[in-house]
């Protein structure tokens, strides 16, 4: 660690030179030009238990020339170089598994298992974005004008920003840096105030794998300062694109901050995602897809499920296991083995959830189960939730919930479900369940989503395009062609032939 520790770190490391709490541009590790700095809370306690850099809007011009500087060199290293970059990336990731777990825990509060199941999901987007860089191909062709060849290059667009959340902060870097670094794009991340170090840790295993420095540069800072320095950076002329995770709220201000340069965006917004149960489904198969799906994480994923339908013929058969399995689950810190639901983040997450649990039970909704915060060790601790009884005019039925907090609703028809379910202003993803192929090939089409789990409840694969529609945003992350493609521009050249006609 750079800044002097005044905390007693709650866990050891296998490499402790994977710590690090200073931002980290042009390959060096660095301070805010003010000094200051935030502290850093395990969630699963309340303490703080480090402090990184305050950034703020002064910082922001040296870091930003220092990636555009890389990136005039960095985008004339071949695709094979790059890839073999992004290789070494992976391998070293994949090498410190136990230590970012670690950290992931005590940032996030994910339970350690969790911990595992984010890095083995996160890693294959640089394995996936290592195969990309060598498939990014122009193309040549003969136009009506027998005369003339057209050709079309690709070149990546420069310096680039990446505002990510602190639900999958391993997840979040290696989808949005990976696409970037195997297009030939340099990348400024700025972390959530509640996961820089896991941020700062992938990139110092990034220099180690031997990317230039300035490829990948990160800027730290607390939430006050968080809007004057990500609007520097969707301000800066040098950086070519923003790619940004979180709130449709925030996501529609960043959106109108880069249309002033006319700056090309990636927004991956809100969910309010539906559950679609039908009477023919695999009632185990659901049950086990959903559960997990729902309760990961505490509920803290924009493509969990917020709002489950279920027919009327198996409604209260499910709802009834539904209740007694979420009766067996541990609350506790993720560090403890026998805890299998950790904290929710930040305490806003509480405050929110009492209110949205409130709310409902004042319109006349039913809590079956939980419906409170949990006082433990000073955590951010939330009881597993069940409501019915839910209706269109409470708050738990038009907002992303982001806890532990399980709305079931009672449908009759196909129809009536899915004007339901599309009755939202987001569009992420969406989630059916039936064994009438029909009926699934109708859900597919029909639902207003841009991802849909068909008898499943996990959607999200590097080899798939991820992303949403409505104001869930726009743009791809992952997935063939697409996800590169949103760090090139397409240069066309026309070339008129003589002696060919």
């Amino acid at each position: 660690m750079g800044l002097a520790a005044k905390y007693e770190l709650p866990f050891q490391l296998k490499n402790p030179d994977l710590l690090h709490n200073e931002s980290f541009v042009n390959g060096n590790w660095a301070t805010a030009k003010s000094g200051k700095t935030f502290e850093v809370v395990d969630p699963g306690t309340g303490q703080a238990w480090i402090e990184c850099p305050l950034n703020d809007a002064s910082d922001v011009d040296e870091a930003v020339k220092s990636s555009h500087a890389c990136f005039e060199e960095y985008r004339k290293i071949s695709p094979r170089a790059r890839a073999q970059m992004l290789f070494k990336w992976d391998s070293l990731i994949r090498e410190n598994k136990e230590d970012l777990a670690t950290i992931l825990v005590y940032e996030t509060g994910k339970p350690r298992a969790e911990a595992y199941g984010e890095i083995d999901y996160s890693t294959g987007f640089t394995w996936w974005f290592a195969g990309e860089a060598e498939r990014i191909q122009g193309s040549v062709f003969t136009p009506a004008s027998p005369d003339r060849r057209v050709f079309t290059i690709k070149q990546p667009l420069g310096a680039t920003a990446a505002l990510v959340p602190w639900n999958f902060p391993i997840a979040m870097i290696l989808r949005k840096a990976g696409a970037a670094l195997a297009a030939g794009c340099t990348m400024i991340v700025k972390p959530s105030p509640e996961t820089p170090v896991t941020i700062l840790a992938l990139a110092h295993l990034a220099d180690k794998a031997g990317f230039p420095r300035g490829a990948l540069n990160v800027l730290t800072t607390d939430l006050d300062k968080t809007p004057e320095l990500s609007e520097a950076l969707c301000r800066h002329p040098l950086i070519k694109k923003v790619s940004f995770t979180g709130s449709t709220r925030v996501g529609k201000l960043v959106a109108k901050i880069c249309s002033d340069n006319l700056k090309k965006v990636t927004l991956e917004l809100g969910g309010n995602c539906p559950v679609l149960i039908f009477d023919d489904a695999n009632i185990d198969q659901a049950m086990g897809q959903i559960f997990a799906l729902k309760y990961r994480h505490a509920g803290q994923a924009c493509i969990t499920a917020n709002r489950i339908y279920v027919q009327t013929g198996i409604f209260d058969k499910f709802l009834d296991r539904w209740n007694e399995d979420s009766k067996k689950i541990v609350v506790g810190h993720g560090s403890d083995k026998s805890t299998t639901m950790g904290p929710v983040t930040t305490p806003r997450g509480i405050e929110k959830a009492l209110a949205l649990v409130q709310d409902a039970k004042s319109k006349g909704a039913k809590i079956h189960i939980g419906g409170n915060k949990i006082s433990k060790n000073g955590g951010y601790f939330f009881e597993p939730t069940v409501i019915t009884g839910v209706t269109p005019d409470m708050d738990l039925a038009n907002e992303e919930v982001f806890a532990p907090v399980c709305t079931f609703i009672k449908f009759d028809t196909e129809d009536e479900v899915v004007k339901a379910a599309n009755n939202t202003s987001m569009g992420l993803a969406s989630y059916c369940f039936t064994k009438n192929v029909d009926r699934l090939w109708r859900l597919f089409e029909n639902l207003e989503a841009g991802m849909i789990g068909l008898n499943t409840g996990n959607s999200s694969a590097a080899e798939s395009p991820f992303g949403g529609i409505k104001q869930s945003g726009y743009g791809k992350e992952s997935g063939k062609d697409v996800a590169v493609a949103e760090y090139l521009i397409t240069k066309t050249g026309t070339f008129t032939l003589e002696g060919q006609s």
